[in-house]
């Protein structure tokens, strides 16, 4: 109850402080690339119900036919903000109105498409027994994932040999150690390394 009274007052207060980021976000991405200013990609949430993300578009229109969900540096769907909003996480701000709707939580494993949700062992399944966040362990180890994906001929298969097991671990950790207080680390955690 603690929990989700914290992510309604700062998913609100966060989204009319953010709001005219929002607007000045908007226009950059309209003036870039024909298409919506949002993102809205299916993932699976807690107790594997799907959801819509909020995200602000970073790739070109119908990117998700043209390659996977895992997305290099130098991914060639992505667009000339994009670029920019990856390397600073701007692209996620958006995810307070999941917050706000209670689809997600500030704190929480982040959200995975069905393809990598199949993957779950049973023992890995309890990472949905939790509401997915906008930041975790996970997001901490691996802040700049695209940066790393950077380069590589595979993508996909990169993710899922170098990346994914360590977020999995990390992951389940989490869920299996949450606190209020735990949460407060981690958002103060966040905040410091988005500003380094």
């Amino acid at each position: 109850m603690l929990k989700r009274l914290f992510d309604i007052i700062f998913s609100f207060f966060g989204l009319i402080i953010t709001l005219p980021l929002f607007l000045v976000i908007a226009v950059l991405i309209k003036n870039d690339s024909k298409g919506p200013v949002f993102y809205r990609g299916e993932r699976v949430g807690k107790r594997g119900k799907l959801f819509r993300i909020y995200k602000f578009r970073t790739m070109v229109t119908d990117a998700e036919k043209l390659g996977g969900p895992s997305t290099a540096g130098d991914d060639p769907r992505l667009i000339k903000i994009g670029k920019f909003l990856k390397k600073y996480q701007l692209d996620e701000l958006p995810q307070l109105i999941n917050v706000l709707k209670g689809e997600m939580s500030l704190v929480g494993p982040r959200p995975e498409v069905k393809m990598y949700i199949a993957l779950f062992t049973e023992q890995e399944k309890i990472i949905l027994s939790v509401l997915p966040g906008m930041t975790d362990w996970a997001s901490l180890w691996n802040f700049h994932e695209s940066e790393i994906l950077k380069g590589s001929p595979d993508p996909e298969k990169t993710y899922l040999k170098k990346i994914r097991p360590k977020k999995i671990q990390l992951q389940l950790k989490y869920v299996k150690e949450r606190s209020f207080w735990t949460d407060i680390i981690i958002i103060f955690k966040t905040i410091i390394k988005i500003f380094q």
